[in-house]
């Protein structure tokens, strides 16, 4: 039964939230500005979710009523049956609304695929995530931008990095960080033995606060080459490719996807800053013991998160012990029977935490 008296007390918020949207301090500020305003929109989406439930349940109550009455009865039933199945999902989308907006969920999402073990196979793997995640964005209409690559022989990848725009992005891909772990014969194998190997991903937000975050010039290497090419060779005759590096924390970003030197450092930076606010991020997440580490996964190699099973069409979250027959069209870009199952666990544990 949902709790009317939160619902009340949340919604109550709106009022204050619309003065401080006026506010010429707020205004002044970009990321305050966009934090209000995703806050706004997430009340407003609350208040037309209780606004349908109530709605919903008083139609039950009535069509109960008139089901008392012998001449309507049957009439009736019709709408008690259909009005009763729509309201579990109507009671679902207040429930999800009552959960705290993450103001991150909005923004464009950042990604780096890695080859891990397994040679060739994995970089080839890596290939395979890589188009997925791209067929998906396409389907969604956002744009995918690659900052920087390193490709192999096989037109697999030793490393991509590559950003996604999109309203929702990170919120969407915010749990695909982490060990990919493929089983298959690979297309280097000749006696068609199945192997295993994987890549790593992590994902983290392009944030709006990255732009008023100030780095001092000392605390950050910058490294000028040239962009490679298939096996390594060089691609183009010009200095472009950046790589900066944080030497307080050691955190790397690089950029390679412009033939403007200038335009590379610009998104090397914005990258870096993004970087060192999401690690910030995590430490403060660990130190509250937050359970949303149990999804949102470190990247680390060793933290497999996720199996594809080629041979059995089978994909398997090790997470929240999802399993799926219909690999073959995940990897052409169907994910939401993957990422929809993360999102409404986080939702729970969110609105479970915000409970209590």
């Amino acid at each position: 039964m949902l709790d009317r008296a939160l619902i009340t007390a949340r919604l109550s918020r709106l009022a204050a939230l619309e003065g401080e949207l006026a506010d010429p301090a707020i205004l002044a500020s970009p990321a305050l500005y966009r934090a209000r305003m995703d806050e706004h929109a997430a009340l407003k989406k609350l208040e037309s979710a209780a606004s349908a439930y109530e709605k919903t349940a008083r139609d039950l109550e009535a069509a109960r009523e008139l089901a008392l009455d012998p001449e309507f009865a049957e009439m009736a039933a019709g709408e008690i049956a259909a009005l009763e199945a729509a309201l579990p999902e109507a009671e679902r989308a207040v429930v999800q609304g009552l959960v705290p907006p993450d103001p991150d969920d909005s923004a464009n999402a950042i990604f780096e695929i890695r080859a891990g073990t397994g040679g060739d196979e994995a970089a080839l793997f890596a290939a395979v995530l890589f188009r997925m995640y791209s067929r998906y964005c396409e389907n969604r209409g956002w744009k995918t931008s690659v900052l920087s690559s390193s490709e192999t022989e096989l037109r697999g990848y030793k490393e991509i990095v590559f950003t996604v725009n999109g309203e929702g992005a990170y919120g969407t891909f915010r749990f695909e960080s982490g060990g990919h772990r493929v089983q298959r014969v690979p297309e280097t194998e000749q006696q068609g033995r199945i192997h295993t190997s994987a890549a790593t991903v992590v994902v983290f937000p392009e944030s709006a606060e990255a732009a008023e975050l100030s780095i001092p010039p000392d605390e950050i290497r910058v490294d000028i080459f040239c962009a490679g090419g298939h096996g390594g060779q060089g691609v183009n005759t010009t200095y472009s490719a950046i790589r900066m590096t944080h030497l307080p924390t050691g955190i790397v970003a690089q950029c390679q996807d412009e033939r403007s030197q200038q335009r590379n450092k610009e998104k090397c930076l914005a990258v870096l800053k993004s970087r060192i606010l999401d690690a910030r991020k995590r430490e403060e997440e660990a130190k509250h013991g937050a359970d949303r580490l149990s999804l949102r996964g470190s990247g680390d190699r060793s933290e497999r998160i996720r199996t594809y099973n080629f041979p059995q069409n089978r994909l398997t979250d090790h997470r929240i012990d999802l399993t799926l027959y219909s690999l073959d069209r995940i990897v052409e870009g169907d994910l939401d029977p993957v990422l929809s199952p993360l999102r409404e666990r986080d939702a729970e544990r969110r609105l479970a935490a915000a409970l209590a």
